[in-house]
């Protein structure tokens, strides 16, 4: 059946000294403690004629609060890496459909968000879903816990690691690692959020308006109250993959909680730890070095320097002159016939760790390739809607 939150609270504070539940769900203690501030996924591609950025926020409460913002912050440039304005989408919410909806000084909608066919803004410019849907994010959380297991009993063992702290891990290893990591309690790979239900928050707005400083966009959401910003995100996993990996409990929520206050443009603290994380990623495979942007002609202090400025930066990077978004990462490796983002039907996390294990897109699975639900990239508000309570029985 469809698993509630507070069982996964439970396995998330019962396991915190591996990576907890799943993309950015459940990462710190604050939003454990305020689910409906708690960004679970952030998506962001184009509509396949070019016109729409679509934006998508799922939020592991079942409701949104009247006490917090939820923002979209567009940044947008003329290539990676560079941006030079910013177009911020901040929703707010009197009731649990009543949405106010800012796009800078733009445009604004106000009202009920509820509908399936989305509220329009005043000037036409974008549209708003917010309410219950099913969550997108497919993934195989047992696997990967059980494959850092094995990575962190084989430390305790005596693994050493090289001069750039990469894990110097025997094939054998390697190969549980992989084994375990594509399997769930010995068998066939299962999604371990089949049937979980979040609220999203569905904007779809003209291209034209967010990429004013040029085509490239760069996407990051985040949840605040009125002091303090609460839970941010851009790409899948990094607090919950980079950020003290198989360290100690109380190492790994203050890291988490400090990175959550950050934006990209000052997380560059933070790069010095997401080294050491990917560091044990490469080493997954048995091979050290071979990770994307691994430098071999840097001294090993520095091998992982590009990738962790590149991961700290951490936003959703979008080629907004293509509209087939197919390829995560597409734009950080500079794949020119996709626009990159995240769209709700890729899978992401497996790129992702691929990326960080041995520099391709492909070769390090959890053994789950697609949601249990359908979903959408051209039919607003594109995520499927909650199983209905006998379709729960199901899960």
């Amino acid at each position: 059946m469809m698993r509630p939150i507070p069982l996964a609270i439970t396995l998330a504070l019962a396991t915190c000294s591996i990576p907890a539940i799943a993309a950015n769900h459940l990462d710190t203690p604050t939003v454990i403690a305020e689910p409906r501030a708690d960004i679970g996924d952030l998506f962001a591609w184009m509509s396949p004629d070019k016109r729409r950025l679509n934006l998508v926020m799922t939020i592991v409460g079942r409701s949104f609060s009247d006490q917090l913002t939820y923002v979209f912050h567009v940044d947008s440039g003329k290539r990676f890496g560079e941006t030079r304005q910013t177009l911020t989408i901040e929703c707010r919410f009197s009731s649990a459909q009543a949405a106010d909806c800012k796009a800078g000084d733009v445009d604004r909608a106000t009202g009920d968000a509820s509908s399936q066919a989305g509220l329009d803004s005043a000037r036409h410019h974008f549209k708003v879903f917010a309410g219950p849907r099913d969550d997108p994010f497919f993934n195989n959380v047992r696997g990967p816990r059980a494959g850092y297991n094995v990575a962190a009993a084989a430390l305790t063992d005596g693994t050493t690691r090289d001069a750039a702290g990469c894990p110097q891990f025997t094939p054998e290893t390697s190969q549980q690692i992989r084994h375990e990591w594509r399997s769930t309690n010995g068998g066939p790979g299962t999604n371990f959020l089949a049937g979980w239900q979040s609220s999203a928050l569905v904007v779809s707005i003209d291209t034209k308006i967010v990429a004013r400083g040029g085509g490239m966009l760069a996407v990051w959401g985040a949840t605040a109250n009125s002091t303090k910003q609460l839970d941010r995100m851009g790409r899948p996993l990094t607090t919950n993959a980079l950020l003290a990996t198989l360290g100690p409990d109380e190492v790994a929520v203050d890291l988490k909680e400090r990175y959550n206050l950050q934006t990209p443009s000052t997380a560059q603290a933070f790069v010095a730890e997401i080294e050491k994380g990917l560091a044990l990623y490469d080493g997954f495979d048995g091979i050290c070095g071979n990770q994307w942007l691994a430098d071999g002609n840097e001294p090993p202090a520095k091998r992982y320097r590009k990738l962790a400025d590149v991961m700290a930066d951490d936003r959703l990077w979008i080629n907004s002159s293509l509209g087939e978004c197919r390829k995560f990462f597409a734009v950080e490796l500079g794949q020119r016939s996709d626009c990159g983002g995240r769209s709700p039907l890729v899978d992401a996390v497996d790129v992702y760790r691929a990326v960080l294990v041995n520099g391709t897109t492909t070769g390090f699975a959890d053994g789950v390739d697609q949601d249990d639900r359908q979903h959408s990239v051209d039919e607003f508000p594109f995520l499927a809607a909650p199983a209905s309570s006998t379709e729960q029985g199901k899960y």
